[in-house]
Formats: structure tokens, sequence, C-alpha cells
């Protein structure tokens, strides 16, 4: 199976948490800037992909990452990714943006809904701190959130959950 990692990053933490996952899934393809990435239909041909966004326009009703994911979403809207799944992990702060909690998880999300993908990833709001997320779906996140900032000392522990959660839905 080919799985592409990506991501777009301002700080490096994004990068950081990509190349964390690319250790703990060895047979996925080895993280992808996003800012290096002149066009997206190369998705189109991976049959599973995994996306990490922060959230840097907190409240905002879109173009809420403030990275290259903002540049590339309609594109991403417009591939056929049916049959294709799709993970997304996000980078926010629960602590000083607790009422937009990793938000670009969905923006980005309800993009790859609309180019048919099957959504894979999601994670239980369950033993998380924070007021609202638009990512929250149910009872879940529609990604894996992750708080570098506040709740850094989780991460491994929760980023190591999520790759054998992904290691089952995606089939590495």
């Amino acid at each position: 199976m080919t799985v592409g990692i990506f991501f777009a990053t301002t700080t490096g933490k994004t990068e950081d948490i990509a190349e964390r996952l690319h250790s703990m899934l060895p047979n996925a393809q080895a993280p992808v800037d996003l800012a290096d990435l002149s066009d997206v239909s190369e998705m189109e041909t991976l049959e599973g992909i995994i996306c990490g966004i922060p959230t840097w326009n907190t409240g905002a009703d879109f173009d809420r990452s403030g990275t290259a994911w903002d540049e590339m979403l309609e594109d991403i809207g417009e591939l056929n990714l049916f049959g294709k799944k799709v993970a997304i992990f996000g980078l926010g702060d629960s602590s000083t943006y607790t009422e937009n909690f990793c938000d670009a998880i969905e923006e980005l999300h309800s993009y790859f809904v609309k180019a048919g993908a099957t959504m894979v990833g999601y994670v239980s709001k369950d033993n998380y701190t924070f007021g609202e997320s638009k990512s929250v779906i149910g009872d879940s996140f529609c990604g894996l959130p992750l708080d570098e900032d506040s709740e850094s000392d989780l991460s491994d522990e929760r980023l190591e959950r999520w790759a054998t959660q992904l290691k089952n839905e995606i089939g590495l």
C-alpha cells in the first residue's frame, strides 16, 4: 500500500510530528512539506494519505491553518479520491486557544470529504481539555489533535496510539 504523509508548518512543530509519525509507520513514504509541492494531484496516485495541519487563524471560518494548506484547499476538493483512506492530525493550543482548539483539522477534513475520500483516524474527545472545536463531530475529533504548547507530555502516547489505529484502518 502506498501511503503519503503531507504537512505544512510555521514553527516546525507539525513537521516534527510528521517525522515522528513516519518513524512509527515505516511503510509510509517520507513526509512532504506542502510548501514544496506544486500540485496536489499526486495524492490521487496514493492509496492512503496522512496530513498534518496547524491551527493559526483561530476563530476563522476559512483559511484556518495560516499555511500552504490554505492555498491548496480548493484543489484538494476537486481531486478524485474515491476509495482513498485519509487521516488528519492537527496541532493547536488547548490552553490559550481553548475555544478554537485544532479547528483546522475540520476544514481540511471537509475538503477531503468533498473529494470523495474515506476518512479514518477519528479520536475520542475524552481525555482532552478544551472549550470548543470545529473539529469535533459527534463525540470524536475528525482527526488526531495534539497540543505541543500546553500538553506536549501527552503527545508521544497519543501519537503511538493513533499510529496503531492507522495501521488497522489504512492497512499499513
